[in-house]
């Protein structure tokens, strides 16, 4: 019973295909060794030649060279299949080749006889010619494509690694996505590095079978005339035809595969394969054909000439060229225009006022494809993924971005709008790419000058044909669409308070009562009306915090609400709560918080300010200047330190100086000795009023 078991488990089709390679393998050697029949050298040299076939159809196929990425092991095992059969065919020449030209198999007959006309000079001949195609053009070409592929592909690895990490990072994609993109990466650097060796194979090959052309018929003359008392037009007639025979069958199929490797290494990927790719790009320049056809045309009527050939197919590549212009002339022919509804002089109404909407995207008439959802607009898809992303890190579902095209702005430009006002603005360029210099790069690159729109980088925008060469050299390379869904991602984070609107908070608050009813319950409206917990909310985005740990501010409005009503209070109480979350959102998790802290001196004024019942707006000039001019100061220093600029000041004055420094500093966060959470050890790099 467990001996069958075992055998039933061992033939089990996943078993079974993890034992097909080592059974080819070993099969492949056992050839190498032991004698084959005739028979059975003609079944394997015809599943040699079906192999290489059925190679170069599945590399025409491909869209992409990982679409084949088995192709180097294939081509060494058909290699050595290749090379084990010259070695068990040669045995049977050897042996008995004096017997006729049969004496190998049906195909080497047929190759020798047919393929040559039972000449052997021409054999020769046609042999030579096709080893020098194999190994000087062909492998040659396509070892030296494999190459320099490989090269470019590791020089690209990290750009491209980069791209990945900048469009996770907007929101563009989901961690499983950069995983398999990585992955890939990694899998096109391998395949072209296994393709720059497995060429190594093929040229061996070819100096093998040379080799062992000429050992054929070297040793078929010493063993007819010597062994078997031939003479030596018989012996040069039965071993120089099969030994050729033999090399042209082997030949042939490397011939093919090394096409198959040829057409792989030098496709450009797209989405379409080596067929549509070459009908699309050649057959479809009507204007081509029509001048190529025009030259055969007389060509043909020149006098001496194959008249009748060259005529022939210059009618055959006028009917082309006519047949593709009709179809250009179909396409745009088939888009009726609407006729034009008179306008009518109606009385106004309510219809008539058009609501804004909350977030706006408008793009000029070159961007349309990139919006257009009908023909799959890549920044359609990148628009929800943002959305999805900004959900997730900051707490609320963002108002739909309505997109619209303008013709009133420049054609290659956008707007980003937020309730009808605008609020950025960019250009990109269709079919470019945007490489930005993210610090690091010293070495220029051709193209139009510019700035990235989202932060501000300097970088260039350059054409496809560059993009791996500027992924090399360092730059952070990004197609258009990824340009404004950056912009877009950007502006979302800055204005989080704007878009939570009284909707999206009941929204909030709704989402948050399907798990938690009561704790909603008892907050609104019983202590606090919408606008309050709303208004709260908005201070916290304002000051860059996120709203996700929705069930702590509740709890924390819940327990102070009786008592506080004024939600800048309430923002100051609920910061508290969440302290740990700041200052996790800031340093991560870091025991250690450097900080910016105020002179003593300082904040003896400041508190002296606020006693007297004075806010930012009513602060001394002298003083509101001093103390601008050295907080910018300290957050410089702060991060030419490499520390997150970070000031932290009494709770008392926590609310005073975040308003007052928002406009401008706002890379600065203001923090409360009441948020830094029991464990974190708090120190002081610099000091605001006086010495550092």
């Amino acid at each position: 019973m467990n001996s069958t078991l075992s055998l039933s488990s061992l033939f089990s089709s996943t078993n079974a295909r993890a034992l097909a390679a080592p059974t080819f393998i070993v099969l492949i050697l056992a050839m190498l060794v032991l004698p084959l029949p005739p028979f059975a050298l003609d079944m394997l040299f015809t599943f040699n030649i079906a192999l290489s076939i059925m190679v170069l159809l599945v590399g025409l196929s491909t869209k992409k060279a990982l679409d084949f990425a088995a192709f180097p092991t294939v081509l060494l095992l058909s290699t050595l299949l290749r090379l084990s059969l010259n070695v068990a065919s040669t045995r049977v020449v050897l042996l008995h080749g004096h017997t006729g030209p049969d004496a190998a198999g049906k195909v080497i007959e047929a190759f020798g006889h047919f393929l040559v006309g039972g000449n052997y000079a021409v054999g020769i001949i046609v042999f030579v010619i096709l080893v020098v195609i194999n190994f000087i053009v062909i492998t040659k070409g396509a070892g030296r494509i494999a190459e320099v592929s490989a090269r470019f592909t590791l020089d690209a690895m990290p750009g491209k690694q980069m791209a990945i990490d900048a469009d996770l990072n907007a929101g563009l994609i989901d961690e499983n996505e950069a995983r398999r993109r990585r992955a890939e990466i990694a899998q096109e650097s391998d395949f072209y590095g296994s393709m720059d060796g497995a060429s190594k194979f093929v040229r061996g090959d070819a100096i093998a079978g040379i080799l062992i052309l000429l050992i054929n018929i070297v040793g078929g003359l010493v063993i007819g005339l010597m062994q078997h008392g031939l003479s030596l037009a018989d012996a040069a007639q039965n071993y120089t035809l099969l030994a050729i025979g033999d090399g042209l069958v082997a030949q042939i199929p490397a011939l093919v595969i090394s096409i198959a490797a040829g057409i792989i290494v030098s496709r450009v990927s797209t989405e379409e394969d080596i067929a549509g790719q070459m009908l699309s790009n050649v057959f479809n320049k009507t204007q081509a054909l029509y001048i190529t056809a025009a030259i055969l045309g007389m060509m043909g009527m020149i006098p001496g000439m194959p008249n009748l050939a060259f005529l022939l197919l210059a009618g055959g590549m006028v009917w082309l060229a006519w047949k593709g212009s009709r179809k250009q002339e179909a396409a745009p022919s088939e888009v009726e225009t609407a006729p034009v509804a008179a306008v009518e002089s109606q009385e106004a109404s309510w219809e008539d006022v058009a609501p804004i909407d909350t977030l706006g995207l408008e793009v000029g008439y070159r961007l349309i494809p990139l919006v257009d959802s009908a023909a799959d607009g890549e920044l359609v898809r990148r628009i929800k993924g943002i959305r999805k992303k900004f959900a997730r890190e900051i707490g609320f579902l963002p108002p739909a971005v309505h997109i619209r095209d303008n013709l009133e702005i420049n054609p290659n430009s956008y707007r980003i709008t937020l309730k009808g006002v605008e609020i950025g603005s960019g250009e990109v360029r269709t079919g470019s790419f945007l490489a930005i210099d993210p610090g690091s790069v010293a070495t220029a690159l051709p193209g139009v000058a510019t700035r990235d729109p989202a932060f501000g980088l300097p970088a260039v925008w350059i054409e496809s044909d560059l993009r791996e060469q500027a992924q090399a050299m360092g730059y952070t390379v990004v197609d258009p669409g990824t340009v404004v869904a950056t912009h877009l991602n950007h502006l979302l984070t800055q204005h989080a308070a704007e878009l939570l609107g009284r909707q999206e908070a009941q929204a909030l608050l709704d989402h948050l009562g399907k798990s938690a009813p009561k704790l909603v319950e008892d907050l609104v409206p019983k202590l606090l009306p919408l606008s309050s917990v709303q208004k709260v909310l908005q201070n916290l985005l304002t000051e860059g915090v996120a709203i996700r740990d929705m069930r702590t501010i509740i709890d924390t409005l819940l327990e102070h609400a009786a008592r506080v009503q004024d939600p800048h209070e309430l923002t100051s109480l609920v910061r508290v709560a969440l302290g740990r979350s700041i200052v996790q959102q800031i340093y991560g998790a870091s025991s250690e918080l450097p900080v910016i802290a105020l002179d003593q001196g300082l904040e003896r004024l400041l508190l002296q300010t606020l006693q007297a019942g004075h806010d930012a707006a009513g602060m001394e000039p002298g003083l509101a200047d001093a103390l601008l001019e050295r907080t910018q100061a300290s957050t410089q220093r702060q991060e030419a330190l490499g520390h997150p600029p970070v000031l932290l000041t009494p709770a008392v004055l926590r609310p005073l100086l975040a308003r007052f420094l928002r406009r401008t500093v706002p890379q600065l966060k203001v923090l409360s000795h009441a948020e830094v959470p029991e464990g974190k050890q708090i120190k002081v790099t610099s000091l605001v009023g006086g010495a550092a």
